[in-house]
């Protein structure tokens, strides 16, 4: 077996390093420039970036898998086998894989080194690029792989591994940033290691403006017709959060979300190029979107959403939450400019044609004394804080009185105060 005869699985993330341990396992030209401590250490320092444990060598192979897009891997993510040709093309990189999987590892030199990487222990610390999910299904796709008896079982493990979490970047990663791009290149699109792990159980109240949510959602992952998503409303009140546990309750069933600022909206045609062929949903999420008079960032975000001449894709949607119902500042005035305008219609149907762009709109407000005290219990509860519900009560109103008054950021600060002074 030689790894000059992989077609599918080429250009690797790590393929210098890739082809090193191949070389020093005798299934490389690179044999004799091959340093056994340098790749000893290029996989002790992925461990460590990683959080691998046990065979290095198997969790290296399993990460070269799981990370590369290319025809096999996009055509088998959340749909499931590829079929055709395709599928015995990659039948053929898999008995290389599984060559470089059955290779004996402490067969190496020094064997006292490489007996320890065939049995690693990490550090206490957790891994720097992945989330703890990720990097266990990392570590359990190189333990299956390991496992797999025939070169069959081999690819159906990698399979189902593609079907359930995809390939890649998108497969290993739910949330994204969009990077500035360089001169005549692509717009970059970056992985987002910590999301906030929030629900919609974590949301207390605000039961209908969840139900809209999710009732949106539910039909654009089940490939059915849904609308782009304005949350709007009082500051505070958890349209931010809506829509991040709209992305976490709905990873698992092939949802990603890209953020991107207005400064970046001349980029989104780009950006939407390299995600209409995938088989994920994608949500563009917008986070306090508004606009000034002389801002004409909005032009751009108008056309992506409805009304240029390139259609959207249909697997994406576009979340934004604003403080403003109709995203552009509006004055009073405003009218008296309106009073000068000989087209005064056309003026208005400009300010208002963005929002109106949006097919649902949701509205927070912020909660009544009554909400707000319900907020705080709520929360109190369920950081188990120990403090009579009057003295909670209390203190919450005199926290609110000078901390932005009612809202659920305000409870939420409160109680996070509270946790700080050891009130457990």
């Amino acid at each position: 077996m030689d790894i000059r005869g992989l077609v599918i699985y080429r250009n690797l993330k790590h393929q210098t390093l890739f082809e090193q341990m191949a070389g020093f396992m005798g299934m490389s030209e690179e044999k004799e420039s091959t340093d056994s401590f340098a790749c000893a250490g290029q996989l002790i320092e992925l461990a460590a970036k990683y959080g691998f444990e046990g065979n290095l060598w198997h969790c290296f192979l399993a990460l070269c898998l799981a990370d590369n897009e290319n025809a096999y891997t996009t055509a088998c993510e959340v749909k499931g086998p590829a079929g055709g040709t395709l599928d015995l093309l990659a039948k053929e990189d898999f008995a290389i894989f599984k060559a470089l999987f059955d290779f004996d590892l402490s067969s190496l030199a020094p064997s006292s080194l490489w007996s320890l990487l065939a049995d690693y222990r990490p550090a206490l610390q957790e891994s720097r690029v992945f989330n703890r999910r990720i990097k266990d299904r990392i570590v359990e796709l190189a333990k299956a792989l390991e496992q797999a008896s025939d070169l069959e079982g081999f690819q159906q493990t990698m399979v189902e591994f593609y079907r359930g979490y995809g390939a890649g970047t998108f497969g290993l990663n739910k949330a994204f940033r969009i990077l500035e791009k360089e001169a005549g290149g692509l717009t970059v699109i970056d992985p987002i290691v910590n999301v906030e792990h929030i629900y919609f159980k974590d949301i207390v109240g605000y039961e209908l403006q969840k139900h809209k949510l999710i009732e949106n959602t539910e039909a654009f992952v089940n490939g059915k017709e849904a609308n782009n998503v304005l949350l709007f409303g009082d500051a505070g009140t958890g349209k931010s959060s809506s829509v991040k546990a709209v992305l976490n309750e709905y990873y698992s069933r092939g949802l990603r979300m890209i953020e991107v600022y207005k400064h970046q909206f001349k980029d989104l045609s780009d950006v939407l190029e390299q995600i209409k062929d995938r088989n994920y949903k994608f949500i563009i999420y917008m986070d306090d979107l508004s606009f000034e008079d002389y801002e004409l960032e909005y032009k751009y975000l108008k056309a992506i959403l409805e009304g240029g001449l390139g259609k959207r894709p249909d697997n994406v949607l576009i979340y934004a939450t604003s403080n403003r119902r109709h995203l552009i500042r509006e004055k009073f005035s405003d009218k008296r400019e309106l009073d000068d305008d000989l087209h005064n219609n056309d003026t208005v149907q400009e300010k208002l044609s963005l929002a109106a762009r949006f097919g649902v709109t949701i509205y927070y407000g912020s909660p009544d004394k009554r909400q707000f005290q319900s907020i705080v219990k709520a929360l109190a509860k369920r950081h188990q804080l120990d403090i009579p519900e009057e003295e909670l009560l209390l203190e919450a109103n005199k926290w609110e009185l000078s901390h932005g008054g009612l809202s659920g950021r305000t409870a939420s600060q409160f109680i996070t105060h509270l946790l700080g002074c050891d009130f457990t």
